[in-house]
């Protein structure tokens, strides 16, 4: 629903057009009679562009709600995803695999230039976890790298720059293991 709204629950949408990439879906679990407009691709600009009152989607963390105005009325359906084997030991390594991935959601791999005489300081800022120094052509110079927490990064930020970091560089992982 778009923020400035006075809709406020989901029984308000009474009547309302509803855009939506799972109508059948969305025609069951609606809990009052909606016009559906079937879409594909990006469902959350569909009110910006006039096509619906609202959207029902997937949302995990509700980023990308937020980033086109819009807010959450409720929860249609919970879910999660379950991995179901006969056999542990098939099974292993693909649950390794997606836990990799689950994890890795959660960090950023961090890249800087400090002084050497900085590295305590550094090391203090992305501990726990141990990061990575390699020297530079320019002696006295080195490259850090780290995994760090993504809910710590614009934390982070300030503290490595005043630290001594420079050209920081933070980038998505794809997969990690412990």
């Amino acid at each position: 629903m778009p923020e400035e709204s006075s809709i406020q629950t989901i029984l308000e949408l009474a009547g309302s057009t509803v855009a939506t990439v799972y109508p059948r879906l969305a025609r069951e679990l609606l809990p009052v009679d909606v016009s559906l407009v079937d879409v594909t691709g990006s469902v959350e600009i569909a009110p910006r562009l006039g096509l619906a009152d609202a959207i029902v989607d997937l949302v995990s963390s509700g980023n990308t709600l937020r980033t086109n105005g819009l807010r959450s009325l409720g929860v249609l359906l919970e879910s999660e995803a379950v991995l179901v084997a006969r056999d542990d030991e098939v099974a292993a390594p693909f649950a390794a695999m997606l836990r990799a991935v689950v994890q890795a959601r959660d960090h950023r791999y961090l890249m800087l230039n400090a002084p050497e005489a900085a590295l305590p300081a550094i090391a203090a800022l992305v501990s726990p976890r141990v990061p990575s120094v390699l020297p530079l052509a320019e002696p006295g110079t080195v490259a850090v790298h780290a995994l760090v927490p993504a809910a710590e990064i614009w934390r982070l930020l300030p503290e490595l720059e005043a630290a001594g970091g420079s050209s920081i560089l933070i980038v998505p992982v794809e997969r990690m293991s412990s």
